[in-house]
């Protein structure tokens, strides 16, 4: 991601006078309004970004195209998306040192609308280390910020098939727990609501259980809308045979919007579509709140709308086809003020098993960075600046092996019980320092050396009141519950409830090289031995 750059920030300073003139949408109950007339709003959508995965947990970090500031290409495909008669599309990743203005007007008045992922590639919730960060934090509320000015932003999707097994469900936690922040940060900066969702796969082994676990529990947490990317209708298909009417089945008492954040699958090709006959019919509109195409740009994966060479756009067949359906797509809505939802209460949150991980409360902590500078300045050992990042590993497998754990309480994260330290959402080096400092702290007599991987230095003697204040809700094991949430860009705290209890240590998954800090202290516990010398 480039650095923040004067001209950004100067954009940023003037941003609330650049709007184009558009309706915003409103969400009531489980349906989308158009906020001044009150028409139900349908999603007639185009996925709209090249060359990045969908999948938000992948790790690489790679360049990609913001498609909102790339002005000239964004006014060059409006016109092709009109003729779809697209209101919405969905981009999997911005930059929000970019500039979006020119295209976000040009959308907007093209009466389309915005639908944005929150991550991007090497900055998201990786199932197979899950992680909620004050890092994350940063990246979420930066693309919140620049895009909240924006009538035609619709809402964010905090992941997109994040867990796509019931071995990797305990990372919906994570997600959930950035959902919850997401929403705290939109209303602590007073942002107009702007709804904020998640983007599930269609697993028959966790799809109920995802949909159920992201709605339960307190509405804070929850999520404000629900994205399908489901691909059961291919070719001549139905209702019935694609699954379409038993899915249908499962949400018609959902109590906050369900729509298909991708769909059209694409064998055979070219694709008939003839499921959006269905999608904007009298058997789904009473639930469905319509789709997202995937996808605009013609890859290899073979989906495209269109085929790009240069600054010319040529419509494949798929696009002739899609045109012919949506143009007999006629959806039937309500007025909001005639509309008094009756499915208004939250899902059943679903137990704890072989085919479902994560524990509905307490979420992970909210993600601090406030706090986390607190601790560090309270800390009279930490790791040497000297140490390598990649190196991490073996100080957390050494320190977190002595005493069952009783060091990295602290930092521990476990879904499945809901054991989170209040310093579990820290960066690496916060954590690291955390645990060596727990350390020192029981063994005075040389506690703070590692071989020279930790270093002693001075503790602020006179924390602020806001420090003091959080750091007596962690506690000193940091164990404790911190009531703060997330209320500005560099993780700032103000009050709100977030659980931050440890119990039942699994030790944080830091990424080091090819292996996680995990099998470091697997080593370590069962050695009963150091593998650094004090």
């Amino acid at each position: 991601m480039k650095s923040f750059t004067v001209a950004a920030a100067a954009t940023a300073l003037f941003a609330s006078a650049v709007h184009g003139a558009v309706d915003p949408i409103v969400i009531k109950g489980s349906k989308f309004f158009y906020k001044t007339n009150g028409t139900q709003f349908f999603m007639k959508g185009v996925a709209y970004q090249q060359g990045v995965s969908t999948n938000t947990s992948q790790t690489e970090t790679l360049d990609f195209i913001d498609p909102l500031a790339d002005t000239t290409t964004c006014k060059r495909d409006i016109p092709f998306l009109q003729k779809l008669q697209t209101n919405t599309i969905r981009v999997y990743a911005l930059d929000p040192t970019a500039n979006h203005d020119d295209c976000m007007n040009a959308l907007a008045d093209a009466g389309i609308y915005v639908v944005a992922d929150l991550s991007q590639p090497g900055e998201s919730i990786n199932r197979d280390d899950a992680q909620w960060t004050t890092a994350l934090l940063k990246r979420y509320t930066s693309v919140i910020d620049v895009m909240a000015k924006y009538d035609n932003t619709l809402g964010f999707f905090a992941g997109n098939e994040v867990s796509n097994a019931p071995n990797n469900t305990g990372a919906s936690a994570f997600v959930k727990a950035a959902v919850r922040d997401s929403k705290a940060y939109i209303k602590s900066k007073n942002y107009r609501a702007i709804g904020v969702g998640y983007a599930t796969n269609d697993d028959a082994d966790i799809r109920e259980n995802l949909a159920d676990y992201f709605n339960c529990g307190d509405a804070a947490d929850a999520i404000d809308f629900w994205g399908y990317n489901i691909y059961s209708w291919c070719g001549e298909s139905s209702f019935t045979k694609s699954g379409y009417d038993v899915r249908t089945k499962e949400f018609e008492n959902y109590n906050v919007p369900v729509f298909f954040a991708e769909y059209g699958c694409n064998t055979p090709r070219p694709r008939l579509f003839t499921d959006v006959g269905a999608l904007y019919g009298s058997q789904m509109t009473p639930t469905w709140s319509g789709g997202i195409v995937y996808m605009y740009f013609e890859e290899e994966n073979e989906f495209g709308l269109v085929t790009v060479s240069g600054n010319s756009v040529k419509p494949n067949a798929d696009y002739t086809n899609l045109s012919k359906q949506l143009a007999k797509a006629t959806a039937s809505g309500v007025k909001m003020a005639d509309y008094n939802p009756t499915n208004t209460a939250a899902a059943k949150c679903p137990a704890t098993g072989t085919d479902w991980e994560a524990v509905a409360t307490p979420l992970p902590p909210a993600a601090n960075a406030q706090l986390c500078s607190c601790m560090v300045d309270s800390l009279s050992c930490i790791v040497s600046s000297k140490i390598d990042e990649k190196d991490y590993g073996d100080l957390f497998g050494t320190v977190c092996g002595f005493a069952d754990g009783k060091y990295c309480v602290g930092i521990n994260k476990n879904m499945t019980v809901g054991g989170y330290g209040a310093y579990g959402m820290c960066n690496s080096t916060e954590q690291l320092g955390f645990a060596l400092n727990a350390y020192a702290s029981a063994n005075p007599n040389g506690g703070c050396d590692f071989s020279g991987s930790a270093t002693s230095k001075q503790a602020v003697k006179t924390a602020s009141s806001s420090c003091t204040s959080l750091m007596k809700q962690a506690g000193n094991e940091g164990t404790g519950t911190v009531t703060a949430s997330p209320v500005a860009n560099t993780g700032a705290a103000t009050g709100s409830s977030s659980p931050g209890a440890a119990s039942g240590l699994t030790v944080p998954g830091f990424n080091i090289g090819l292996l996680s800090v995990g099998v470091y202290v697997v080593g370590a516990a069962l050695s009963g031995a150091a593998m650094i010398l004090l």
